[in-house]
């Protein structure tokens, strides 16, 4: 039975997931930012004065890292949370990381008597705290077991893709190609539109309405549309997160020896983004590179 659950992490997604646990668990949060810890305990989450202090004695222990050298160091580092995990923990992970050393860090926590549970999700901010993330996992039966009310309680999606850890950022993986690609190709559609006159919100409900639609576009359009807006678009994924997923696409790609041409052209426009200074915008504002200034 999991009953309690650490949250290590209370940034744009960390919060709310922890928010939506805390609906049915005992929830304790740490960040390094204090006012992050201030705004989950006025939502249920017990306030961890240590990232220690939040694992001891928890059932699951969630994370969100931006790199697997991250995730190596939160667990192993010189105050590395594995000494302080209990018997039978689970940590899941629900960062896009990569699949290199997630065999070797699943070993070591092993030695700690715990599991980990590759468990990457997608949906943003607005759908973690409403429970309704895709999330696909990879983790073995028994870790599963122990995981599974808390990746319920987060997922409307919840889709088992293999009994290790790693099969869920090989699938995540492959996820990310996609959606770099569809958010690269919507931007380029919507530049075109807008370079050959025509209205782009009545080119954006047509294309939506008709067999060229797909979810991207379908999101990432009207952010697209407001991405010369003075203020931007809403920021609910940034930019630079899709410079760092395509890399992991590539690098993927390149060990399996296998060409992903279009993968890569996403992945540069990505990169020119970053280095134009959008990193920290939507990632929807990868139209701004296509086209720097609306053109009708």
């Amino acid at each position: 039975m999991t009953s309690t659950v650490a949250v290590i992490g209370l940034g744009a997604m960390g919060l709310p997931m922890a928010t939506r646990l805390a609906e049915r668990f005992d929830v304790r949060g740490f960040d390094i930012a204090a006012e992050r810890v201030a705004l989950a305990a006025e939502k249920d989450v017990t306030a961890a004065t240590s990232a220690a202090a939040a694992v001891s004695g928890a059932d699951a222990v969630l994370v969100a890292v931006r790199t697997g050298a991250q995730l190596h160091d939160l667990l192993f580092g010189e105050t590395g949370l594995a000494a302080h995990l209990s018997d039978g923990a689970v940590v899941i992970l629900t960062s896009t990381v990569g699949t290199d050393g997630i065999g070797e860090i699943a070993a070591r926590l092993a030695e700690h008597g715990a599991e980990l549970v590759d468990a990457p999700l997608s949906g943003g901010p607005v759908r973690a705290g409403e429970g309704d993330l895709l999330i696909v996992v990879g983790a073995t039966p028994e870790a599963l077991e122990t995981a599974r009310p808390v990746l319920e309680q987060l997922a409307s999606t919840l889709s088992i893709v293999g009994d290790r850890p790693g099969d869920g950022q090989a699938l995540k993986t492959v996820n990310q190609l996609l959606c770099g690609v569809h958010i690269a190709a919507a931007a380029e559609a919507l530049a075109l539109a807008d370079a050959l006159g025509l209205d782009r919100e009545k080119t954006l409900g047509a294309l939506t309405a008709g067999a060229a639609n797909s979810f991207m576009l379908a999101n990432r359009g009207p952010r697209s549309l407001q991405a010369y807006d003075e203020d931007g678009a809403e920021v609910l994924s940034r930019l630079d997160i899709f410079v760092k997923d395509l890399g992991i696409v590539g690098d993927a790609a390149r060990k399996a020896h296998l060409a992903t041409p279009v993968a890569a052209a996403a992945e540069q426009l990505f990169l020119l983004g970053e280095a134009q200074g959008l990193g920290a915008l939507d990632d929807s504002a990868v139209i701004r590179v296509v086209a720097p200034e609306r053109l009708s």
